[in-house]
């Protein structure tokens, strides 16, 4: 076939890893290639014989290219769009959306085939994030596509990509489509406001809702602190289970407004109160009044170098919440600290266990969800670590 595009060669015996599908080229695996090759654009990676091997997009960095394709393709629209319609096929069997939800994950980078790309659905609206400049080039592409394959179901496409892909060629976040900044969603039936424009990530955390729902089955009649609560995801699945209390602490005052929002366009009267201040020094001021906690952190480490501190600040955490939990309490406690692995969460947590000097038993196991899900070739992408824990 004709060369489409530009070529990145191989140093010899370091195509195994691409020969297994895995679609992250590292630098230390590239001879040389074409001296035109810009960030973000299109190459195809041959091997250091000259045969082809997969397309993607490059980078300047460890990560030289994330790869798309292991076929040599015109990566065209209808490309594009093929992609999409199988991410979309795929949320359809999981049954997205639902009578009782209309929020899930379309898109999940490399999950999906298309790494560097999130797209998150949010009853009528759609959120393009990019993690890449490729990704972030093509959100146009992406916004026609979407509208093309869902017409009606999705009126609104927001492009949140300024935080992650460090482009700014328009001046920063942008409608594609629409112009709705608001979404009202239902998740489980249970009634959310979403701000796409200012909230984090996409706006809301989709990656939990099956870990929300089992958190209302250890909920009933008990007393229930929701940490880094955001907008209050696992408080209102609390209330719904009918808790006696459930108190909800972070540090965002803006937080603090969308789930009082979210609270009282649910219930008429809750038991709900939410303390603005620092999860730490919550914990260290209450003791043993909550039968159920909930730790579900930002990503204390974003990259390798930051292991170590963030293992001490995991470990600390959870300490904390064990010392303070009342007897035969349940706790959930989260990681979504890619670099943090499972086996290296568990540790962490034992190390907790040991430092509270509490029994501790794990009663399950969690990650995300299905609409989230993780390429068999790229094992990083399990990303989400969570344990249910049983303090006695």
């Amino acid at each position: 076939m004709q060369k489409l595009y530009p070529r990145l060669f191989l140093k010899p015996q370091k195509e195994r890893s691409i020969l297994n599908q895995h679609p992250w080229l590292f630098s230390g695996a590239v001879a040389h290639g074409d001296e035109s090759i810009r960030e973000g654009e299109i190459v195809e990676i041959y091997s250091a014989d000259k045969k082809y091997l997969a397309t993607g997009h490059y980078h300047e960095g460890s990560i030289k290219t994330r790869i798309f394709s292991f076929e040599e393709t015109a990566c065209d629209y209808e490309f594009w769009k093929k992609k999409l319609a199988a991410a979309i096929a795929l949320r359809q069997l999981l049954g997205y959306p639902s009578a009782d939800t209309n929020a899930f994950r379309l898109v999940n980078a490399e999950g999906d085939g298309l790494p560097g790309l999130i797209i998150d659905i949010y009853n009528k609206t759609a959120v393009i994030q990019a993690h890449t400049k490729g990704m972030y080039q093509l959100r146009s592409v992406f916004c026609e596509a979407l509208l093309e394959l869902l017409p009606g179901i999705i009126t609104t496409v927001y492009d949140k990509s300024f935080e992650t892909s460090g482009e700014n060629d328009e001046g920063g976040n942008s409608f594609l489509a629409g112009n709705e900044k608001h979404a009202s969603i239902l998740e489980h039936g249970i009634r959310f406001e979403v701000d796409v424009e200012s909230g984090q990530k996409t706006g809301f955390f989709l990656d939990q809702r099956e870990n929300r729902k089992l958190l209302a089955a250890y909920a009933n009649g008990k007393n229930v602190l929701n940490t880094f609560a955001y907008s209050g995801g696992f408080s209102l699945y609390a209330l719904k289970a009918n808790a006696g209390l459930v108190h909800s602490v972070d540090s965002s005052k803006k937080a603090a407004e969308l789930c009082e929002k979210n609270v009282a366009s649910n219930f008429t009267a809750a038991n709900h109160a939410f303390f603005t201040e620092d999860v730490f020094d919550f914990l260290k001021k209450s003791s043993g009044q909550y039968d159920v906690m909930v730790l579900d952190p930002p990503a204390f480490a974003k990259h390798l170098s930051a292991v170590a501190k963030a293992t001490v600040g995991y470990r600390n955490l959870n300490a904390e919440a064990m010392k303070r939990i009342s007897s035969k309490g349940i706790l959930f406690t989260f990681s979504c600290s890619q670099v943090i692995d499972k086996n290296l969460f568990r540790k962490i947590i034992f190390t907790s266990a040991i430092q509270a000097r509490r029994n501790v038993k794990v009663l399950h196991q969690l990650t995300q969800p299905a609409d989230h899900p993780v390429s068999i070739y790229h094992p990083e992408g399990d990303y989400l670590k969570g344990l249910v824990l049983y303090v006695e």
